[in-house]
């Protein structure tokens, strides 16, 4: 079967499930919320289903059920490369199946029909005033795809039923995630190599042709596959995926929805985060006056940091409360890769991976004092040669789609309602908060 006909068929076993639970266990009480989460932005609230990804605070992520790890090793990968492709990791997010080669061959060639982009769109990039921000020209671009959405079409077909509006949404996700790595590669060709275009490559996979569309040799194809993985999804309260998941609960198209998602991503307290990473990982290595760095001047320049008042980025995270297994994954790649393991910033990265835990847990303000992805990613595009920072959330952009994309496929399958959670008044926490509690009706 093809991966469509994979995916009918795994909803139609699926749906009951949740049928099932809102009319007979919808109920049953799981969680309490307290006036700290209410205020706090509804951190640690169980109020979003997802069976794409679940982050655990000291496994990190599972992608289906897998680990990191587990999801590499099991996935087919890509000829001479240490990585699966995203094809294969697709049809792994959408289905839960580890797919044959032929199921790859499958998507690759799907792939490479939808990846067509629309003539428009890069005029719209085009037409962007100089110096606009590479985030809102992808933003823009999705933004201006939704003119052809499939979904949209149906819903105002006068033909649109619930059951079958995944299937609509499912065109619309795949032709997304086909065409994004061309778009993105557009953007950075267009805004900082002189406009030099390097048109695609389409017998490549898609991080492969992403990496001949930037212009970079290989391994930099493992560094797209790999990186477009591990940031792909993160369940689904992360500001992307919520909000791209929020907007798609309007019965808004993928379009419409991935657009918001990426204005999230694009705030500093999400995916532009790699990118303030690495200025500061930068700018930090000037404090050490041109010495290598060693566990005592990478200790002394760390508490000026914190003694200053400045924080140090690229550690902590609101989940997890262990060493990020994709900043693992990262610094994996860099260990097995001759020249990248002996650059000056991945030797002060790992440094600092050694000295930033102990002096953070001394300081005693933060939660959890161990890196995240954001403390690796930037070195590593640094040294292929991509410097420019405001990019990075370009590349984050591309990966986060894969996983928002299954995710609301999924949404449309399942029929879940628009989301509407219930506000309350600044008066009425006061009010329970001296009563002890809100009483049950």
């Amino acid at each position: 079967m093809s991966l469509k006909e994979t995916l009918r068929s795994k909803i139609e076993d699926f749906r009951p499930r949740t049928q099932k639970l809102i009319k007979e266990f919808g109920k049953i009480k799981i969680d309490d919320v307290t006036i700290e989460q209410c205020i706090g932005g509804g951190r640690d609230i169980p109020s979003l289903v997802t069976d794409v990804s679940y982050l655990d605070p000291y496994e990190g992520v599972r992608f289906r059920g897998k680990t990191i790890n587990e999801t590499f090793e099991a996935l087919p990968k890509a000829e001479n490369s240490m990585y699966p492709t995203v094809e294969a990791f697709w049809y792994f997010l959408l289905t839960g199946d580890i797919p044959t080669d032929d199921e790859v061959e499958e998507v690759l060639h799907d792939f490479r029909a939808r990846a067509n982009v629309p003539y428009y769109v890069y005029d719209i990039i085009r037409a962007l005033p100089v110096g606009t921000h590479p985030m809102v020209m992808l933003s823009s671009a999705v933004l201006s795809m939704q003119r052809d959405s499939k979904f949209c079409r149906f819903y105002n077909s006068g033909k649109f039923n619930k059951m079958d509006a995944w299937s609509y949404m499912y065109e619309d996700a795949s032709d997304l995630v086909a065409r994004l790595p061309e778009i993105a590669a557009f953007i950075y060709r267009f805004r900082y190599k002189n406009c030099d275009i390097i048109t695609s490559n389409p017998e490549l996979d898609l991080g492969a042709n992403f990496a001949h569309m930037m212009g970079i040799e290989p391994p930099y194809d493992d560094v797209s596959r790999m990186y477009f993985i591990i940031h792909s999804d993160h369940e689904s309260g992360n500001v992307s995926a919520h909000t791209t998941h929020l907007v798609a609960s309007a019965l808004s198209d993928a379009y419409f929805a991935y657009s918001a998602g990426l204005n999230g991503l694009a705030g500093p307290l999400h995916g532009l985060a790699n990118q303030e990473v690495l200025r500061w990982i930068m700018a930090f290595e000037k404090k050490l006056n041109g010495e290598a760095p060693s566990k005592e001047n990478v200790t002394k320049a760390l508490w000026e940091t914190l003694n200053a008042g400045q924080v140090i980025p690229g550690y902590g995270h609101a989940v997890l409360r262990k060493t990020d297994p994709r900043y693992l994954a990262q610094r994996d790649f860099c260990l097995k890769t001759p020249g990248l393991r002996e650059d000056r910033l991945f030797k002060l990265v790992s440094m600092l991976y050694e000295t930033v835990p102990a002096v953070l847990t001394e300081h005693g303000k933060t939660r959890n004092p161990w890196p995240n992805v954001d403390s690796q990613s930037g070195v590593i595009q640094a040294y292929y040669g991509v410097t420019e920072w405001d990019f990075y959330t370009v590349l984050f952009g591309v990966g986060r789609a894969i996983g928002c994309m299954a995710n609301i496929t999924w949404d449309r399958a399942l029929g879940y309602p628009i989301e509407r959670p219930k506000s309350v008044t600044t008066a009425m926490l006061e009010k329970w908060a001296s009563e002890g509690g809100r009483k049950a009706s």
